[in-house]
């Protein structure tokens, strides 16, 4: 099955995710491919005051992502653990 929605990660957020522990670094990279096939799986959360801001948990970390449904892309914005990514 071909993914419906095209993932693009903010350089920031890739700059994020390679300073994690390489399982971690694993975890949060399929969570992010699975986005692919569906931005809003089970356990997601929209983002208060954010048009199209959502956010996934991996375990302590989260994944801040948007999705824009007219050009069929999830946008990675942030990567981080969670007492520090809504900041």
């Amino acid at each position: 099955m071909d993914p419906l929605y095209k993932i693009e990660i903010k350089e920031s957020a890739l700059k994020s995710l390679g300073k994690l522990p390489a399982r971690q670094q694993l975890r949060i990279r399929q969570n992010i491919d699975a986005l692919a096939n569906n931005p809003y799986p089970p356990g997601h959360r929209k983002l208060k005051g954010e048009d199209h801001s959502y956010r996934i948990r991996v375990g302590d970390y989260r994944v801040i992502y948007d999705v824009f449904e007219k050009t069929v892309v999830v946008l990675v914005l942030r990567i981080g653990h969670r007492k520090d990514v809504y900041r």
